[in-house]
């Protein structure tokens, strides 16, 4: 439904987009692997041959954390779990196998259970790969021993989308929703948008709607329209 068909645009009143979600693949030949997610990826390939039992990777929002989470997960035959007090299931899958804990610095994980967590990965020869936007030095951990495990931990860094890298997930972000777009667009948006993934994933989206409801082409103009109003909701964010 997200592809825009000149044949299909006409004159009259705008009409609002229908809600459906656009599902970007998580494959990993999907993946656009450029310097900020390299040494990443290279974690994820070199398993199980990791340099310790836990991994925690770190970046910005819509960095890639979840993509690349997902391609271990299917890679490892991992389970998802949460670090919830006295949770003897998740540890024994910890103990069975690896384990994924997504976005720990978001969610009220309880501490003895993430040492409790750690120690059966450790002691069982599996492996945890937790992500985080910026982790354990945005949540000071109080438990002495807790802090210990994780300065064992091999901590990976997402960074910042390059220029180059940005234009090309902008292209597969555009692709997803089965858009193709002039590429004079596409550079008139890296030059002007802030250097990150979520920024491209909220004014593409938006840039869709708006196209969708307009019955027009994705354009320069459109491409401006979506860029000020992500900018102005970032600033009102700042603000308030």
């Amino acid at each position: 439904m997200g592809k825009h068909d000149d044949t299909l645009r006409g004159k009259g009143a705008p009409q609002l987009p229908l809600g459906f979600e656009h599902r970007a693949s998580n494959a990993r030949d999907d993946l656009i692997v450029a310097a900020p997610l390299g040494a990443a990826m290279q974690l994820i390939d070199c398993w199980p041959d990791w340099p310790s039992p836990v991994v925690v990777l770190t970046g910005p929002a819509g960095s890639g954390k979840t993509h690349l989470a997902t391609i271990w997960m299917k890679r490892a035959a991992a389970r998802p779990i949460a670090v919830v007090a006295q949770d003897e299931t998740a540890l024994t899958e910890a103990a069975a196998g690896p384990v994924l804990v997504e976005d720990i610095d978001r969610q009220a994980f309880d501490e003895v259970q993430l040492f409790h967590l750690i120690n059966t990965v450790s002691q069982n020869g599996t492996h945890l790969l937790m992500t985080a936007r910026n982790w354990p030095a945005s949540r000071p951990v109080q438990l002495p021993d807790l802090r210990s495990r994780l300065a064992a931990a091999t901590v990976v860094a997402i960074g910042e989308p390059d220029e180059a890298l940005l234009a090309q997930v902008i292209e597969k972000l555009f692709a997803d929703r089965q858009i193709a777009v002039d590429p004079k667009v596409i550079d008139y948006m890296v030059h002007r948008m802030e250097r990150s993934l979520e920024a491209a994933r909220a004014i593409v989206r938006r840039m869709d709607e708006l196209a969708l409801a307009r019955r027009c082409k994705i354009s320069r103009s459109l491409a401006g329209e979506a860029l000020n109003e992500w900018e102005a909701g970032r600033h009102g964010m700042e603000m308030s």
